[in-house]
């Protein structure tokens, strides 16, 4: 009996260990990427020419925002963090607490659109001008040579990294007007656009060269008297376009296996050719 019973557990062992290579197998084939909604696009045309050339891979990318993408990279629930803001000194601060080491890698950079409806009859303004409509001193188009009609103030989410971005690049850091409509994806700014005259969204430059049947992106001046810039790939890439910032990996630590290989080719010729076809700029 007492050796029935040792057999039973060796054979419960072996089977447990194999099972449990099997799920190790499993979890180093697949891979998460959460957070920033301006690089979701980015990410999912990565992981899709990866998988089509590593049919065991599995990639899952989703949004939600640079904020609930770091969130997420700290409570251990995604792998890579994809994020349109540098981490703050907080976060960090609340990684080092729980033990982790932020790894920082920058894969891309992007410009941020102001884009309004082609039936709107302006064609440029000054950041002055833009981050007084954001802050709500400016209240109607009149004001800035348009039709009297009020203006539509369109903004993403506090947890996105585009926002603290254009509020920090654009409006000196002065709150946004509380005017502005909060907004849970750039597709849903880049939707309310189209369908309102009057409305006015920022979005990255890839979802607006995407949608240029649909907004009108807003020519930028530096200041007043000074030539109007396109948000292009050319003029971010020049520093001559001034709403520009760089786009970021994050991780746990160096990266290894699948996670390394996959940020391999992300930066790789092939990786930043698809960086540039999606309508961002590549970081070489």
């Amino acid at each position: 009996m007492k050796n029935i019973s040792i057999i039973l557990l060796l054979t419960i062992m072996v089977f447990t260990g194999c099972n449990s290579g099997k799920s190790n197998a499993k979890a180093h084939s697949s891979l998460t990427i959460k957070g920033s909604d301006t690089m979701v696009h980015l990410a999912s045309n990565w992981a899709e020419s990866y998988m089509n050339s590593y049919k065991d891979a599995d990639i899952s990318v989703t949004g939600g925002g640079s904020g609930t993408g770091i969130a997420a990279l700290l409570n251990g629930t995604t792998d890579i963090c994809i994020a349109s803001r540098k981490i703050k000194d907080k976060e960090v601060k609340q990684a080092e607490k729980q033990g982790l080491d932020i790894n920082e890698i920058i894969v891309s950079r992007d410009g941020i659109a102001v884009v309004i409806n082609p039936e709107n009859p302006v064609s440029e303004l000054t950041l002055e001008q833009i981050g007084k409509i954001y802050t709500g001193a400016t209240t109607n188009w009149n004001q800035v040579g348009g039709s009297d009609a009020p203006i539509v103030l369109l903004s993403r989410e506090s947890s996105s990294g585009t926002y603290v971005f254009f509020q920090k690049r654009v409006m000196n850091k002065k709150d946004y007007s509380q005017e502005a409509m909060l907004m849970p994806s750039t597709s849903a700014i880049v939707q309310s656009v189209s369908q309102d005259q009057w409305a006015i969204g920022y979005v990255g430059l890839g979802y607006a060269v995407e949608a240029a049947d649909r907004v009108k992106p807003i020519q930028i001046l530096n200041k007043a008297g000074l030539s109007p810039v396109n948000a292009s790939v050319k003029t971010v890439k020049n520093g001559s376009y001034p709403i520009a910032r760089p786009l970021h990996f994050y991780t746990n630590g160096d990266p290894v296996g699948l996670e390394k290989q996959f940020i391999e080719f992300c930066l790789s010729d092939a990786g930043q050719t698809i960086v540039f076809e999606t309508g961002y700029v590549p970081v070489n």
